[in-house]
């Protein structure tokens, strides 16, 4: 199986990504983006340093120059692109996943994503045809972008009282960054696993699994605090508990966040992904904005905002992006954004999420089919009676319920996500979708 995915390359270390194979990986990238500079990064990964290390010096062999950029997260990549007008960027890190993996994720000039649909695949291919070195090499440069992106997160907080938060850093590369800030506020923070660590000693950085926030529940529970925040490895996505210690799902997260980002630049669009609660479409209309379904996965959410120029958008995974952070997504200016609201309102958290809390969601089912696309079709049969559209797999609307039921870009697996106006509506259509998912 490839490690070159949808979004990004990621693999086991060493017998899927290595230092020979993103060695030439770097020389493929040097070649997609034709020169110029290109920063590289890395997290914190024990792997990280040495792919780092190579996958630098094939860029360099492909004749781009190199801004070392030292160890960071995804979002300080993305800033980095931006500010400092590089051609390109990668970042050496395989996100939330365990330890044994690494990756990598690229973006071009002004941090515009480069996925499956966008040059992933020409570089694949370049890097398993063994490219040549050019004609002349790449000069080697580093830079420090520390500083200047602590102001930036700066400028998206707003902390109208002091208010006390459990931050679970999950020993991701959020800790330094938020270790710079947080000093400088005068809320009461209360901070777990701050320290970068690759063998991710306490549980893995993936907030979206519940069991990888019991820490944090507990912690907030315990400390009777106001909010709290759990980040993943690379630091760009975050999940939210709130005062009770319950979870709050990324698209009610997007529905709540779209008020703060209209309050500071007014209503404009935003971009979602087709997994979320029909709650999305139904606040960002109410708040005077105009909501835009994208297909699931960071490239797809980032290039339409860019054509929509979209203001805001969220994933139901915990992404989020800023139109004034080069269209990108991340998770601490999501959090600082969330913070701000609970620092100004006369409102617990719970009560200020609970407005939008008015449906019923299944969350995303994973269901083992071979056939995907005959399963798909025979969906699109079985309820003809809806309204259809295969924007991401199929999805169909009912008056009280709807479901999307896309394929998975790795395995034999459909997902299925689905929402009633009741929780008998729920109950109902999951009955009848599960009957059809379980029966391939």
């Amino acid at each position: 199986m490839s490690i070159f995915k949808a979004y990004d390359v990621r693999g086991l270390y060493p017998s899927e990504i290595n230092e020979k194979y993103i060695r030439k990986v770097g020389r493929a990238f040097a070649s997609f983006i034709k020169g110029g500079k290109i920063g590289v990064g890395r997290d914190m990964r024990l792997s990280s340093p040495p792919l780092a290390a190579e996958f630098a010096e094939g860029l360099r062999e492909g004749g781009a120059d190199t801004v070392d950029l030292g160890m960071i997260s995804t979002p300080m990549l993305y800033f980095a692109v931006g500010k400092l007008g590089l051609a390109g960027g990668a970042n050496v890190t395989a996100s939330h996943n365990p330890p044994e993996y690494n990756g990598l994720k690229l973006c071009r000039e002004n941090a515009i994503p480069i996925g499956s649909d966008s040059g992933l695949g020409e570089i694949e291919k370049l890097a398993d045809s063994s490219p040549k070195p050019a004609s002349k090499k790449g000069k080697a440069s580093k830079a420090d972008i520390a500083e200047e992106y602590e102001k930036h997160i700066r400028k998206f907080i707003s902390e109208s009282k002091p208010i006390k938060v459990v931050i679970d850093a999950g020993n991701g590369m959020v800790g330094p960054s938020l270790g710079r800030i947080l000093p400088g506020l005068k809320s009461k923070f209360v901070t777990m696993y701050m320290d970068p660590d690759g063998n991710f000693p306490h549980h893995e950085a993936n907030p979206i699994k519940i069991e990888n926030l019991k820490d944090l529940i507990a912690r907030v529970k315990a400390e009777k605090a106001d909010m709290g925040a759990a980040f993943d490895g690379d630091a760009d996505r975050c999940v939210f508990v709130d005062e009770k210690g319950a979870m709050i799902p990324g698209d009610l997260a997007t529905a709540v966040l779209a008020r703060e980002i209209f309050r500071k630049s007014g209503p404009g669009p935003v971009v979602y992904d087709l997994r979320s609660s029909m709650v999305v479409e139904e606040e960002i209309k109410a708040l005077g904005g105009t909501p835009v379904r994208e297909k699931v996965g960071h490239s797809f959410i980032k290039a339409t905002m860019r054509r929509e120029n979209a203001v805001f958008g969220g994933e139901l995974s915990g992404h989020y992006y800023f139109k004034e952070n080069y269209t990108s997504d991340n998770a601490e200016i999501a959090f600082f954004s969330l913070f701000s609201i609970v620092s100004s309102s006369d409102k617990p958290l719970s009560a200020i999420v609970a407005p939008v809390n008015r449906y019923f969601a299944s969350g995303e089912i994973n269901f083992k089919v071979q056939d995907k696309d005959g399963m798909i079709n025979r969906l699109a049969s079985e309820f003809s009676n809806g309204k259809q559209d295969t924007l991401d797999g199929i999805t169909v609307k009912f008056d009280t319920w709807w479901f999307n039921v896309r394929k998975s870009n790795t395995e034999p697996m459909l997902r299925l996500n689905l929402e009633g106006r009741t929780k008998a509506d729920m109950d109902k259509g999951l009955k009848m979708v599960k009957k059809i998912l379980e029966n391939p």
